[in-house]
């Protein structure tokens, strides 16, 4: 190569002709046909030319000379049919070299020029032929259906991102829709955005609506996304965003629903037998919160003659709703019933959680009932499990139990048993975690209550004792008999920061970081954190699938059914891991919006806050009138310890951007 040599390289997709200046070290200096001086290694080259220009003319002649080869070499393409040529040669799977092609193309006169007709059609047309510059290899019929529909697909990609660039500045500017704006065309915009939005990178759409959208100006992710599409409708203000991006149903399919009136309307009464006790003359109590509907646990005490019976009767949900049926399956699918401010969502359809097996007052129901007996002292002696049916006489709220809690003879003797299982749970080293609970309400109008209620509440202290006393007789009887279950177990924790419940709020808040995380085997073990040797949860099977599952081991304990073999209880533990992580975060995620959007209406307020720690540029604080974390900024001169009570004022608020900002004052 020597200067003077027209040569040919590849420069943003496009094929240039230039003159070869200088020639140093394999390094060329090149004049291209846009009037460019630029250097590059005799690699990167496409095609040289044995034609030389004549380096003494000017160097605007040159360029000239350049630009007129350029266009003739364009203009030769039009003799290449890329198409027929591979028609021809498919079915020889051989490379065929630059000079062979260039003849099929040009039989009678080939030059230079031609060859550089061919290499540019070839370039131009990548469909039917692998190319390199000086050899041709022809793609199998398979081959070439394949990049026709990634071609196909790529146009497309492209409308979409010109089209959607185009339609989403128009929504921008606040106009309303472009004029020949196409619905279906509008519809694939709109879904594209919302997987987005929903998924991120997550997204099969990630790429075209990140391309789009930075078509259109929008480089700042999701932010200005939500507000748009709640102008088209696509969300509510107050859409609940969990329940989308994890694919959780609100509603049941027909079918279920179908299934479930029908499991109500043929329901026979249940039958006393050997393996059911009638518990019916038991004035049963069920305590639960104002608007529950859904009645899975009641309570009886009975005053014997040496001392008491207690009773503990769950819904026996395992009696209509049958292993590997259609609803079982749903439910299992779903895991658990979710409780949000403004929405609960069922594990089990309303005619069956509300309904059919739902322990309300004055109807006959079949149970799995818990009787401990107990000494005058309150010590237990013996308990037992059995299969039986009761009636609820009273069906109160913490509220009414709270009311008179030391007045009625009843629950006088059940406080005080909750009140010594839990001392015995203290003194075999249960931690008691107690802090406020925040409940939200929303009324009809999304007008939000913000109550904090207090966990050791006479009432909640007693149902939660009595459920923990339960679901730990129920893993015992279990374990005895060498069955496997759902066995939660806890090891010790990292730390503990106080003894039994005297803890002040900040180690209570604190000691939630020390605790181990619980596991779930088909084994029982030692539940450090509650103070017990073996643990299942068993008193919520409307509610929760873990504990249906539970209740029929415990049912097949009673010769009422077939139980679960190791394997099936490792499968169900295996497959409701992502289902039950995706209800914790929907319920957490969902109260926190609500209660931020209610504190979006205190900015300027004043609330007191406890520091929990430092941080890089701040400190972390709890507000403690509504038990929510947050970050205080560094202030010049202000040092801050851990339990220190402060006065912060509510700066800035933003339910859906999930930021709570404050400043000391």
């Amino acid at each position: 190569m020597e200067s003077g040599n027209i040569v040919e390289y590849i420069d943003r997709q496009k094929i240039l002709c230039a003159v070869v200046l200088e020639v140093k070290n394999k390094r060329l200096r090149l004049l291209t046909e846009n009037n460019r001086e630029v250097k590059l290694s005799a690699s990167r080259l496409l095609h040289m030319d044995d034609v030389r220009l004549d380096m003494t003319q000017g160097r605007d002649r040159m360029v000239d000379t350049l630009r007129q080869v350029a266009d003739k070499r364009r203009t030769l393409i039009r003799q290449v049919d890329v198409h027929d040529l591979w028609d021809i040669l498919n079915t020889e799977q051989v490379w065929i070299d630059l000079a062979t092609m260039t003849e099929f193309c040009f039989p009678d006169d080939h030059s230079g020029d031609h060859e550089s007709a061919v290499i540019r059609a070839f370039f131009e047309d990548r469909l039917y032929f692998k190319f390199n510059p000086d050899r041709f290899f022809p793609h199998s019929a398979g081959q070439v259906e394949r990049l026709q529909a990634e071609q196909k697909e790529q146009v497309r990609r492209n409308r979409i991102v010109e089209r959607g660039a185009e339609w989403l500045r128009h929504l921008l500017a606040g106009n309303g829709p472009a004029a020949g704006e196409n619905p279906s065309e509008t519809r694939e915009f709109v879904s594209l955005l919302k997987s987005y939005y929903l998924f991120g990178k997550e997204s099969r759409q990630y790429v075209l609506a990140r391309a789009m959208l930075a078509r259109a100006g929008l480089d700042e992710g999701t932010t200005a996304l939500f507000p748009m599409l709640v102008r088209l409708k696509v969300f509510d203000e107050d859409e609940n965003i969990d329940l989308l991006r994890y694919e959780i149903p609100r509603d049941f399919p027909d079918h279920i629903m179908d299934s479930a009136r029908k499991l109500v309307a043929t329901a026979a009464p249940v039958p006393i037998d050997d393996q059911r006790a009638d518990l019916t003359f038991l004035p049963l109590m069920t305590i639960d919160g104002q608007s529950t509907l859904d009645f899975d646990d009641a309570l009886s005490i009975e005053r014997l003659a040496d001392g008491y019976r207690l009773g503990i009767h769950i819904a026996d949900v395992g009696h209509f709703v049958r292993k590997d049926d259609q609803i079982d399956e749903q439910a299992r699918g779903r895991g658990s019933s979710i409780y949000m401010p403004d929405q609960k969502i069922s594990m089990l359809p309303p005619d069956l959680a509300e309904g059919l097996c739902s322990l309300k007052a004055g109807q006959v129901r079949p149970a799995i009932s818990t009787l401990v007996t107990l000494s005058p002292s309150l010590e237990i002696n013996d308990y037992e499990i059995t299969a039986s049916l009761v009636t609820v006489k009273d069906q109160l709220t913490y509220y009414d139990v709270n009311l008179v809690v030391d007045q009625n003879p009843d629950l006088v003797v059940l406080y005080k048993i909750a009140e010594k299982f839990r001392r015995q749970r203290f003194d075999a080293g249960a931690i008691q975690i107690s802090v406020p609970e925040i409940n939200l309400w929303l009324a009809g109008d999304h007008s939000i209550t913000v109550n904090k209620i207090s966990r050791e509440s006479p009432s909640r202290m007693l149902v939660a004792e009595l459920m923990i006393l339960a679901n730990w007789l129920m893993a015992k009887f279990l374990a005895d008999r060498g069955m496997p279950a759902i066995f939660r177990s806890q090891p010790a924790p990292r730390d503990r920061l106080y003894r039994d419940d005297e803890g002040s709020l900040f180690q209570n808040w604190m000691q939630r970081r020390f605790l181990s995380r619980f596991v779930l085997d088909h084994r029982p073990d030692k539940h450090s954190g509650l103070g017990v040797d073996a643990y299942v949860t068993a008193t919520s099977p409307i509610r929760k699938y873990f504990d249906l599952v539970t209740q029929r081991q415990l049912r097949a304990a009673l010769g009422l059914e077939q139980p679960y073999s190791i394997e099936d209880i490792d499968g169900i533990i295996q497959a409701l891991e992502q289902p039950m992580g995706n209800v914790g975060r929907v319920q957490y995620g969902r109260n926190r919006y609500w209660l931020l959007k209610y504190l979006e209406g205190l900015v300027g307020a004043k609330e007191e806050a406890l520091v929990l720690g430092k941080r890089r540029n701040g400190y972390q604080i709890l507000l403690t009138g509504y038990m929510i974390e947050c970050d205080l900024p560094s202030t010049s001169g202000l040092m801050l310890k851990p339990e220190d009570l402060i006065q912060v004022t509510i700066q800035k608020v933003s339910a859906r951007n999930d930021q709570i900002l404050v400043f000391i004052g």
